[in-house]
């Protein structure tokens, strides 16, 4: 394993999760308290879930109070900006903004992450196990984060989130024997991040099934 790669795409995951748990802890309402949990969740759930999977335990986050003090110093800052700075209505598209940025650099990481892992522990083979790894760790904080806010995880039905993971994940992994473990990070972390930003830029969605027309026209005419 590359310990400098994890590491750093770890902290930019753990910090990134945590803003966005933290704001959608702010979004519901809730107090200091609740919106540190959804933070931590967000930032520690997914990577927690990977560890058990491929063996690792304790989870690392349990062992290191590292991504803990992270996620919770990034709560409160996030906590702190919100309290004292003065929202308009613009300023609610800003936000929503922020959030599907730091979102987004949140998935990328921990796909990172995940892959990484799956490699030490399979011995460097790098398809199946890496690539599930990286994509349960990129998904996992946040439909933790999702459930507790009594939201329908957003991976379930909201534009191109798991699939960019996915994606950058399988990209990375043919990309192995060629570019090493560094290369293959940032290439992952492009793809990832070129996905959802062109989701959420172009409106880009998987295939919802909706009733066919005839169905819609023998109803309409029955009504």
């Amino acid at each position: 394993m590359d310990s400098m790669t994890w590491v750093v795409f770890d902290m930019m995951g753990t910090v990134a999760f945590a803003v966005s748990g933290a704001m959608v802890g702010i979004e519901k309402r809730m107090d200091i308290f609740g919106i540190v949990v959804l933070a931590l969740l967000t930032a520690v759930g997914g990577g927690m879930v990977r560890d058990v999977l491929a063996g690792v335990t304790p989870p690392s986050a349990l062992c290191n109070i590292t991504d803990f003090m992270l996620a919770i110093v990034t709560a409160a800052v996030v906590s702190l900006v919100y309290t004292l700075w003065s929202i308009s209505h613009r300023g609610k598209h800003l936000i929503l903004a922020v959030y599907n940025i730091f979102d987004s650099i949140g998935l990328a990481s921990f796909t990172i992450t995940g892959m990484i892992t799956g490699l030490s522990v399979q011995g460097g083979n790098p398809f199946v196990l890496p690539v599930l790894l990286g994509v349960i760790t990129a998904v996992g904080g946040g439909i933790l984060r999702d459930l507790m806010a009594q939201r329908m995880p957003a991976v379930l039905y909201k534009d191109i989130y798991a699939v960019a993971s996915l994606a950058g994940a399988l990209a990375a992994s043919v990309s192995l024997p060629y570019m090493g473990i560094t290369g293959m990070a940032w290439l992952c972390f492009a793809v990832v991040m070129v996905l959802r930003f062109g989701a959420l830029q172009f409106g880009w969605h998987l295939f919802h099934p909706r009733p066919g027309r005839i169905r819609r026209r023998t109803r309409d005419k029955v009504l």
